[in-house]
């Protein structure tokens, strides 16, 4: 390790010289920092595991102190790395001294103790998340609720005074988290200006191979393409929801309030199902019963989605996956229960953090993180700076990809269901499907689109509520449930804002995987609607799927997506072909209804 420091202090020192940069000292200078980011990275990673796992003070610490020294390693290397910009480099470093810049989404100032005090910051904003709890009193004794109790009431309740009362106590998490918030931004964007950027949210959008403001740009275009279907779908929800709950609760404007949607943050409306009125067709199918009758455990469950996997033709997961992973939530400690998929050590060992429910979401949520582990087992030959997917929204789209498989059919084919429904079913399942996914559509672009504003500046600390607020209005036609105030930090009680993830790639994601599956369906031969395909033991699909993967982040990810569908343009139109019959409906049971989310 010190005479990789002292390289790179080297390759510092040279700067005030006479003598340019060269191609050979940037090409070792690219080995060098390949080297040590691997394996600070894989430090970080671990302690960061251990903290999720057992979250205490010195856990903490431990993981602050981790990630401050990659942190720390990727901010000088980053900075080393621009005196080579100038120079004819091959494709291949040119991109990897760019994914250099790249690596952090807090970019870490030069100064030490500003970097140690982001670095402090960022980990006891996601550690207080993982400890937070609402308390409240039921039946004269006091009940605390994590977010998972929590979310089962939101999800389950059909009582709009308990879902006001849980979706008020769980909200209240983020308003300690406001001030801290408000420095992590001032020093993260210090960190993205030392590296050449206007803010951090730029840097962010500078990861998807285009200038940011053409990315911006981008995001906006496939938002125009889907905003019609989720104005269908949000008129006739809020119909039913008005007829459920009636004029005392659904305001006058055509927005629904927040708390009503079966979800916390009103992302995924799923679980509010029953309330839609769907014409019976005798074809539905009850898979968290069928689970729970045959007795399948967490394990269980996972085995289900590895066998998903085998059956395209790849290998079963590493022991250490079972040995290693998290599927349960531990009785004596606390851990943070997000569903979560690592991969530092692959090929040997990748596995999942999960506190799984043997339910029909968890069933689909496993299928979506081991489509992380088995991207992290495909590109795990590449050099360390290129493991990782064409962009981050790669990585989520090939685990959403993977789930539109479990279809009735997929059931039917492993033993879940007793019968294969016929297409009198099919506007059922397209509307449970609809409801999580193109519900999601506008949540999973506007956290993304405060952030920017918030990172340059546009949206002031004291505005963080509204702004926010004002988005969820914009986009999702979606409104608070009680008054909110500058005091409040609702955008805290997200995981994704303490804990500093960028968003958008689940916004990308969610058109991406209408886009791969169209083109694996395609290479499974099947014909039919697209509702209706699984790949399902499609070693061509399989095989197809896999070359994209192998690649990771080698190459800018329109040739990635090329790989797969012979297509270098995000597209919604497969998302679209698929729900065309439930729009045709939606749109026939809302005619004389008004729209109840206005265009914008």
């Amino acid at each position: 390790m010190g005479a990789i420091i002292a390289a790179a202090i080297g390759c510092r020192a040279r700067e005030g010289g006479a003598a340019a940069p060269t191609v050979a000292e940037a090409q070792q200078f690219i080995a060098m920092a390949e080297t040590r980011l691997n394996t600070l990275g894989k430090k970080a990673a671990r302690a960061g595991w251990v903290q999720n796992n057992f979250i205490t003070v010195d856990t903490e610490k431990i993981s602050a102190d981790a990630y401050s020294d990659l942190a720390a390693a990727v901010t000088e290397l980053a900075l080393d790395a621009r005196r080579f910009e100038a120079l004819q480099l091959s494709a291949e470093n040119a991109r990897k001294l760019k994914l250099l810049k790249l690596q952090l989404s807090a970019p870490a100032p030069s100064n030490p103790a500003e970097r140690d005090e982001l670095s402090a910051i960022g980990s006891s904003l996601e550690a207080d998340y993982g400890k937070s709890k609402y308390c409240r009193t039921v039946a004269g004794k006091q009940q605390c609720l994590d977010i998972d109790q929590a979310s089962h009431i939101i999800g389950s309740s059909r009582d709009p005074n308990e879902l006001l009362d849980v979706w008020q106590g769980w909200h209240a998490v983020g308003a300690p988290m406001r001030r801290r918030y408000q420095r992590f931004v001032e020093l993260s964007n210090k960190g993205a200006r030392e590296l050449g950027f206007a803010d951090t949210g730029a840097l962010w959008r500078a990861n998807y191979d285009m200038p940011p403001e053409a990315f911006a740009a981008e995001v906006d275009r496939l938002w125009t393409q889907v905003q019609p279907l989720y104005q269908s779908l949000h008129t006739y929800v809020r119909t039913k929801l008005a007829q459920k709950y009636g004029p005392s609760v659904l305001p006058a404007n055509g927005m629904i309030p927040a708390h009503l949607l079966g979800n916390m943050w009103a992302q995924d409306w799923s679980n509010i199902y029953s309330l839609m009125a769907m014409p019976a067709s005798g074809e539905g199918y009850d898979l968290t019963g069928s689970l729970t009758q045959r007795k399948v455990d967490e394990r269980g469950l996972v085995r289900f989605a590895e066998r998903f996997y085998t059956s395209l033709g790849y290998q079963p997961l590493p022991p250490p996956f079972w040995e290693r992973s998290l599927f349960r939530k531990p009785a004596d400690r606390e851990v943070v229960c997000h569903a979560s998929a690592s991969g530092w050590d692959a090929p040997e060992d990748v596995r999942i953090k999960m506190c799984v429910q043997i339910n029909a979401e968890d069933f689909q949520v496993v299928h979506h993180e081991l489509g992380h582990a088995y991207y992290n087992l495909m590109y795990a030959k590449q050099p360390p700076l290129f493991r990782d997917g064409a962009i981050d929204a790669f990585h989520e789209a090939v685990g959403d990809t993977m789930a539109l498989s479990a279809t009735p059919g997929y059931l039917k084919q492993i033993g879940l269901v007793d019968r294969l429904p016929s297409d009198k079913g099919d506007l059922e399942y397209l509307m449970k499907t609809a409801l999580q996914k193109v519900a999601f559509l506008p949540f999973g672009l506007l956290i993304d689109q405060w952030r920017w504003k918030v990172f340059s500046g546009d949206v002031s600390p004291d505005d963080y509520n509204k702004a926010w607020w004002q988005l969820r209005e914009k986009y999702q036609g979606v409104t608070p449930p009680v008054a909110r105030s500058a005091s409040d930090f609702d955008p805290g009680a997200k995981y994704h804002i303490p804990a500093n993830t960028p968003y958008t790639r689940y916004f990308l994601a969610y058109i991406l995987e209408f886009q791969f599956h169209r083109a694996l369906c395609k290479e499974a031969g099947f014909t039919g609607p697209l509702h209706r395909c699984s790949i399902y033991g499609s070693k061509p699909a399989g095989a197809k799927l896999a070359k994209m993967l192998e690649m990771g982040s080698s190459r800018p990810w329109p040739e990635a997506l090329a790989m797969l569908n012979g297509e270098s343009r995000m597209d919604a139109t497969a998302i679209l072909d698929y729900f065309a019959p439930l729009k045709t409906w939606l749109d026939e049971q809302n005619r004389g209804q008004g729209l109840a989310l206005p265009v914008k």
